[in-house]
């Protein structure tokens, strides 16, 4: 990717930074933004890259601002190098689809490449064990994009698989009952026992995890907010034990039906 491109040969990465510390960035998003001469995002992604962002312009925005913050990014593009960071995965809820759709939308035509990032699935299931070690669905609480009912139809469909699904946007102030609605959906399909891991600032300093049950879920419900991910367990979930000690949550993948050990 270009530094500093000349006019007419600009690039535009879409970078997924992760969790928000730089040491689980991958190099190529390190590299990515290093050689951008323009860096955009919310601000609360910026902040980690403080020491990276010297000499380069950087622009911020804020929380619902994302198509300005594509349209910008792509103008840009046509003559610059540009990286437009997003928290997580950028292709997993993130601004790799919006900046693509605008892409599309305008006809432009400029070297454009996505950056995976660490999701918050596969963050917060590091933390506690191995809860995610073969399917799985991801399912997002956030009703600004889709509206509850077909989340509600998504939710039943997919704890009727009997697998392991991770809850992004459980719950906020402006839609507090949604989470307890993702618990009614799974208590249809699971037992009482199946475990639930609640991750809370997934790899960052600050973070907190708890590991507790279906059936004991409305003890931990005032720890779930917009920086959470909930993981709940399938039908062959369990909980995982060193010791006396509550470690995390196992989910088998299948080896115990083909090999002793």
């Amino acid at each position: 990717m270009p530094s500093h491109a000349e006019p007419g040969k600009g690039s535009l990465a879409i970078v997924g930074l992760g969790p928000g510390r730089r040491e689980y960035m991958t190099p190529r998003a390190l590299k990515a933004v290093a050689h951008a001469d323009y860096v955009l995002g919310h601000s609360t992604y910026l902040e980690p890259l403080e020491p990276l962002l010297k000499g380069k312009t950087v622009i911020s925005s804020s929380m619902g601002k994302e198509v300005d913050r594509a349209e910008q990014a792509i103008d840009l593009a046509k003559n610059h190098a540009v990286a437009i960071v997003s928290g997580g995965d950028a292709g997993v809820y993130g601004m790799a689809s919006i900046v693509l759709e605008v892409l599309e939308h305008r006809g432009v035509v400029i070297p454009v490449e996505v950056i995976p990032g660490v999701t918050a699935a596969t963050a917060a299931a590091s933390r506690v064990g191995s809860p995610l070690s073969g399917d799985f669905a991801v399912i997002s609480l956030s009703d600004l994009l889709t509206p509850l009912d077909v989340i509600e139809t998504r939710l039943d469909a997919v704890f009727a698989l009997g697998i392991p699904v991770v809850l992004y946007n459980p719950k906020s102030r402006g839609r507090p009952h949604n989470f307890a609605l993702a618990v009614e959906h799974a208590r249809k399909h699971l037992g009482q026992t199946t475990p639930i891991a609640i991750v809370k600032n997934a790899l960052r300093e600050d973070e907190e995890t708890v590991i507790t049950t279906l059936g004991e879920i409305e003890e931990h419900e005032p720890a779930v907010d917009m920086h959470t991910t909930v993981i709940i367990g399938g039908t062959e979930s369990r909980i995982w034990r060193m010791g006396n000690d509550v470690k995390g949550i196992i989910t088998p993948r299948g080896y115990h039906r083909k090999y002793l050990y």
